[in-house]
Parts: structure tokens; sequence; C-alpha cells
């Protein structure tokens, strides 16, 4: 998977839809993992501690979340 970012440090997936449903990532150096809603860029950002954003990896890869669709 192949990550598209811009200026200000988010990415998204380039398997992501063009009609906007993903989320972005962003690399925070002190704090961890930034996640947000690309539909609303100045709506609320979840943040995660490496730790927790390195078990919420593992949890989607090991198929632990429900898919929707």
């Amino acid at each position: 998977m192949e990550m598209q970012g811009n200026r200000s440090g988010w990415f998204k997936s380039s398997y992501s839809m063009q009609n906007g449903d993903c989320v972005e990532v962003r690399n925070q150096a002190v704090s961890g993992m930034d996640l947000r809603d690309s539909k609303v860029s100045n709506g609320p950002v979840l943040t995660f501690t490496a730790s927790e954003w390195t078990m919420f990896i593992r949890g989607v890869r090991a198929g632990e979340f429900e898919v929707r669709g």
C-alpha cells in the first residue's frame, strides 16, 4: 500500500476511494500518530501513542475489526 501525502504531513492510502470515504494519518514525532476523517480536515483528530498505533495496526492486519460495506 502506497501512502500519498501533502505538505501538512497528513497521508492517506493510495487505495482510498475517490468519493472521499477515507481516513488520513500523520506521524507526530512526540505524541505518536494522528488519525482524522479526510472529509472533515478541520474536524476532530484521534491521537495514538506509538504503542497504541502498533496494536491497532496489528488488529487490522489480523482481521479483528468488522468490515462494513
